[in-house]
């Protein structure tokens, strides 16, 4: 059964409809990776190992409460123009664009180098859902973006930190 990702309530956000629809399709999209990408957080919160244990379990910890206020943020948008946030964890699963964690990436480095690819992607996601915000004349949603863009490439700058030294 297809999951139903188009608007389905009215609204008086003066916004097209036909741009609402792929508004809500972006903003679903990248509600996906946002909640997959906190998953990974915590899965390298939780196991990684090595010298900079306490280090790198409270930065990932930090992150990931930074982005899961972006999941609820990037939920709400899209329930605000009238769509379904489509938000549990099987379907954010199921549409993530971002890898799959390696399980076995436990070593302190080893969680670096996962964590900050996902940041990376992430980050060039958030950018590209700015400017299809933009071209969809949704200055708001692009704003949204933005914040959270400046906040991925903060968080990818203090992990990307451990790997430049």
């Amino acid at each position: 059964m297809a999951t139903q990702t188009h608007r389905t309530f009215s609204t008086r956000i003066d916004i097209v409809d036909s741009s609402r629809d792929e508004l809500v399709e972006l903003l679903n999209a990248r509600l996906a990776d946002t909640f997959d990408l906190y998953s990974q957080l915590k899965q390298a919160h939780w196991n990684v190992k090595g010298s900079d244990f306490i280090q790198l379990h409270e930065l990932y910890d930090t992150i990931a409460e930074s982005v899961l206020e972006y999941v609820d943020t990037i939920a709400e948008r899209a329930t605000a123009l009238g769509g379904l946030a489509l938000g549990t964890a099987r379907m954010a699963a199921a549409a993530s664009t971002l890898d799959e964690y390696p399980a076995d990436a436990v070593a302190g480095m080893d969680t670096v180098a996962a964590i900050a690819d996902r940041l990376g992607v992430y980050g060039a996601s958030a950018r590209a859902a700015i400017e299809a915000a933009l071209e969809l004349d949704d200055q708001d949603t692009a704003d949204l973006f933005i914040e959270v863009s400046r906040a991925t490439d903060k968080h990818l700058w203090f992990v990307e930190a451990h790997q430049q030294a």
